[in-house]
């Protein structure tokens, strides 16, 4: 789930020009993110461990989730798949230390978090734009705009 759905919300458009019509923008309006990384979500609820996995699967870091038996895996969620119980319902990552992939029902899940680095953060299309901008008032020649590297 992406977009509005899944919890993000358009940034501020008081500042900005009539978004109605994107050819008369500069830069099209973003959306904002929240910062997710170092939260521990309360998994009280099933509307919050569902809520909380969707974030954690549009989360570019790495998780941890700590199971009912008290077992932990650190890793990458890369698919999650939402069933009608939370046992049927799972949550499929990358451990961070293994190739495998795990999928781990909802169910099973006692605690979640967000324990790597966010490695999209900050490096949102207005965030890129601005240090163009700033580097072309600065009187830089050659400027291109290039990817960072990957880490």
């Amino acid at each position: 789930m992406t977009g509005k759905a899944a919890g993000h919300v358009p940034q501020d458009s008081a500042e900005q020009a009539d978004s109605s019509d994107p050819d008369q923008l500069e830069v099209v309006p973003g959306w904002g993110h929240e910062k997710l990384e170092g939260w521990i979500p309360e998994l009280a609820s099933e509307q919050e461990i569902r809520g909380a996995l969707e974030k954690a699967f549009d989360y570019r870091g790495d998780i941890t989730i700590t199971r009912k038996d008290g077992t932990k895996i650190e890793g990458y969620v890369f698919d999650r798949r939402s069933g009608s119980t939370l046992s049927a319902s799972v949550v499929r990552l990358y451990p961070k230390d293994s190739s495998q992939k795990i999928s781990i029902a909802y169910a099973d899940i006692a605690a979640l978090a967000f324990t790597g680095r966010d490695t999209a953060a900050g490096k949102s299309w207005e965030a890129w734009v601005k240090k163009y901008t700033a580097k072309k008032a600065a009187g830089e020649k050659d400027i291109a705009l290039q990817p960072e590297p990957l880490e």
